[in-house]
């Protein structure tokens, strides 16, 4: 096996990536926007190239994952070329020496996952690779140390968590998902198709129809949730503030002040500011502010009453407690004093606290009920699974190359699975995938 590992947690948002290492650290772990950007000058701008940036005005995105799913290779594979084979860039490396640890969402389309491998194969040429739901990793994560930080995580080799009820909140989804010694209990896994992308869309629409129009403005709104968006304690008692109390009186107000990008000065979130006269004025001079009042926490309210806005399905606590009706009995009190919550919105302020006290009264009376958020809820599934390629399992279900070429898909995914791949009679593949898997590389093409 070669020893050069890549762990590649292929999100909607960002591609978290970096090679694992035995002292890796969360400063190994880069983040990568997984986009197309076409600015206003109609520039196109690829992945990190939006870090060069400085006007992101009306700028249009382009994502190769929707609705947590990787649907258009055409553009990952530009991001995917930049990122890993770009001689410039700090994660190059050469595909045929190198291992692959990719990331998936939960209950992926079975097309979809035969595209990614036959790219990472036949494409690519990656030396081994395991395709795996991010959720998984977190349990490989030292989860005792995040309840208690005096627990020192265990030596070598690493074992994951006996059971950990993980929440994945990202950009396109929420999956609750249990884990028992790091495999999902698939049967239980819950989805709520509201993410990061979902609340910020609601925030343009909010803000569009009481200040600013910013349906365009992807990018502003999505730093605008970012920076002054909370979870309420009291939902009820904080939206009667906001009717009864005027801006001024209402501790809940703040003003953003929108970027000047033909000066380079940047938005930002202050004190509400009482203003002079028109809509753009703060103190008499030319900013263009933003106030925002119930927008603050009405926005990823959403998170636990998707209902308010139509949206037909349970909240987070309620989620939780459909995924424990799925388990064995004497399983849910290991996974509500294990519940783990990771992705983007798990940076929002309050969220642990208000998901905690909901899901307090409708446990059982006996079970301890206790919630973690790991010091940066967006690597966490990339230190887990740095973690788990030093591990027994990881090596037992890495499919080679060679394998791959050798017996085809259906045999590698069922080793990427943990199942037998041989049990009960070798899969065969028809002559037609067999000429297809032979002949598809890319590069073979364009050197005849």
């Amino acid at each position: 096996m070669p020893p050069q590992t890549l762990v590649v947690d292929n999100g909607s948002y960002t591609i978290k990536s970096g090679f694992a290492s035995e002292n890796a650290t969360l400063d190994d772990c880069r983040l990568i926007p997984n986009c197309l950007a076409r600015s206003r000058d109609r520039r196109v701008l690829v992945a990190s190239q939006l870090e060069t940036c400085r006007d992101f005005g009306g700028m249009m995105f382009r994502r190769p994952v929707e609705k947590g799913y990787l649907v258009n290779w055409e553009a990952e594979k530009e991001i995917w070329d930049l990122t890993f084979l770009d001689k410039e860039s700090p994660l190059a490396c050469q595909p045929q020496s190198t291992n692959l640890l990719l990331t998936e969402a939960p209950n992926a389309p079975v097309s979809l996952q035969n595209n990614t491998d036959q790219m990472v194969f036949e494409e690519y040429e990656f030396s081994s690779y395991l395709r795996c739901v991010a959720p998984s990793l977190i349990p490989w994560n030292h989860i005792p140390s995040l309840f208690d930080p005096s627990t020192t995580p265990t030596p070598s080799p690493p074992l994951p968590a006996e059971a950990a009820l993980i929440i994945d909140t990202g950009f396109s989804h929420t999956h609750i998902v249990p884990t028992f010694s790091g495999q999902p209990y698939n049967t239980a896994i819950r989805r709520l198709d509201i993410g990061g992308k979902f609340l910020t869309n609601y925030l343009k629409e909010l803000v569009s129809m009481r200040t600013w129009n910013m349906m365009d403005e992807t990018h502003i709104m999505n730093t605008v949730k970012e920076t002054t968006c909370f979870v309420s304690s009291n939902f009820s008692r904080d939206l009667e503030r906001c009717k009864r109390l005027s801006p001024s009186d209402n501790p809940i107000v703040r003003d953003y002040v929108l970027p000047d990008y033909n000066t380079g000065k940047l938005g930002f979130a202050r004190e509400h500011v009482a203003r002079k006269s028109g809509p753009a004025g703060g103190d008499g001079d030319d900013e263009q502010v933003m106030v925002l009042s119930n927008e603050r926490f009405c926005v990823p309210e959403l998170l636990f009453n998707p209902s308010d806005i139509g949206v037909k399905q349970a909240g987070l606590a309620e989620g939780v407690m459909q995924s424990l009706e799925m388990v064995p009995d004497q399983l849910k009190p290991a996974l509500l004093a294990n519940i783990v919550i990771v992705g983007g919105n798990a940076n929002i302020p309050g969220l642990k606290e208000r998901f905690e006290a909901d899901l307090r009264p409708m446990a059982p009376t006996e079970a301890v009920v206790r919630v973690a958020v790991p010091e940066d809820p967006v690597k966490a599934a990339w230190t887990g699974g740095v973690r788990y390629t030093g591990s027994a399992d990881f090596r037992r279900r890495l499919v080679t190359r060679v394998e791959y070429m050798e017996h085809g898909l259906h045999w590698a995914q069922r080793k990427m699975a943990g199942e037998d791949p041989v049990a009960g009679g070798e899969l065969k593949e028809t002559s037609a995938e067999r000429d297809r898997r032979e002949n598809r590389s890319h590069k073979k093409r364009r050197m005849d």
